[in-house]
């Protein structure tokens, strides 16, 4: 739902997702989600492109994390070693714990290079 008024404002509370428009209303501000700092329509379009670029990259990241987590947490916790007989060094579960957290920071970096869609 998108609106701008007072009357907008008990729609906006109860739509999935509410956005309004910035020279709006404060009440219809206060009852939205997402506030679009200009009177542009096309910024709605560009909001909702965002938003599942966004999501994308949440379940990209989750899959990354679970395969993540299945491979190395049985190098981590050393139960290969009795089938393969190689120590990992302990420090190389945390250096791997912290790799995987730089990987998810550096893939959320990548929406900052987000374009706005070409036609709408």
């Amino acid at each position: 739902m998108v609106g701008d008024e007072i009357n907008d404002s008990p729609a906006l509370v109860v739509a999935d997702v509410g956005m309004a428009i910035g020279a709006g209303t404060d009440i219809a501000i206060e009852a939205a989600n997402i506030v679009l700092m200009k009177s542009n329509l096309e910024d709605v379009v560009t909001a909702i492109d965002l938003s599942r670029k966004t999501m994308s990259r949440v379940r990209l990241n989750y899959v990354w994390a679970l395969g993540y987590t299945i491979l190395g947490m049985p190098v981590a916790t050393r139960v290969l070693f009795p089938f393969s007989g190689i120590r990992s060094p302990l420090w190389l579960a945390g250096a791997c714990m912290a790799a995987s957290s730089l990987s998810v920071v550096c893939s959320y970096l990548l929406l900052s290079s987000y374009k706005k869609p070409l036609h709408i």
